[in-house]
């Protein structure tokens, strides 16, 4: 869908991300990283159909127009605030003609703000909301390499979150009431075997993927 918006406001966020300073090997690096700013030039040009149309004239045959390429930005933010929020970590890269996996611990925190990564019109979120919280719930974890390995996962017992079911079941943005995380106790689980763990022990796993909810 394409729309004709201010273009001064196209790349605004709902709270300001010149003030950040994600440390590296953190989900808020990974996050500032893919939706940054980035500079259409050279090779990247935009076609622009206005551009053209001015140069080559509306009357002229398609086949004789020379399309014009112009310098653009682009940047991906989050239009709508999802109820679930799952981050998936790349866990492998490029080695020659082979693929290698990435053991490298990522921080991840309990409470995650996405507001300076959602659009300043993002959905389901309050009008004049600066905030956008999430609580996690959920961890997987693989151990192992590329050609094996093992997935285990972390879950938090909790009571139900408000916030979430009226989000869900009646579309209502949530309150700025609660910013804390949902309370509850986190379990190991590994294939028969349950375990109850320290959130410290969750927050030091590998994760591969992060499943959090959203609070406020």
């Amino acid at each position: 869908e394409v729309l004709t918006e201010d273009p001064e406001m196209a790349f605004c966020t709902l709270a300001n991300r010149e003030n950040l300073n994600p440390e590296e090997g953190s989900i808020h690096h990974c996050l500032y990283q893919f939706t940054h700013n980035e500079k259409l030039s050279e090779k990247n040009k935009l076609l622009c159909d206005v551009c053209t149309q001015r140069h080559c004239g509306p009357k002229n045959m398609k086949s004789e127009k020379k399309y014009v390429y112009t310098n653009a930005k682009k940047q991906m933010l989050i239009s709508l605030a999802p109820p679930i929020l799952t981050l998936h970590l790349k866990r492998f890269q490029q080695a020659g003609f082979n693929l290698r996996k990435v053991n490298r611990h990522i921080k991840f925190p309990e409470v995650i703000d996405l507001a300076p990564f959602c659009t300043v019109k993002c959905k389901n979120v309050a009008e004049g909301s600066t905030k956008v919280l999430y609580s996690l719930y959920g961890v997987v974890e693989h151990s192992g390499t590329m050609r094996s390995g093992h997935y285990t996962a972390y879950a938090k017992m909790r009571n139900m979150n408000k916030h979430l079911s009226d989000l869900v079941l009646k579309g209502q943005s949530p309150e700025a009431s609660e910013t804390e995380p949902v309370k509850g106790q986190w379990f190991h689980i590994s294939d028969t075997h349950v375990q109850a763990v320290s959130l410290s022990k969750v927050l030091s796993s590998q994760a591969y993927l992060l499943f959090y909810e959203r609070v406020l």
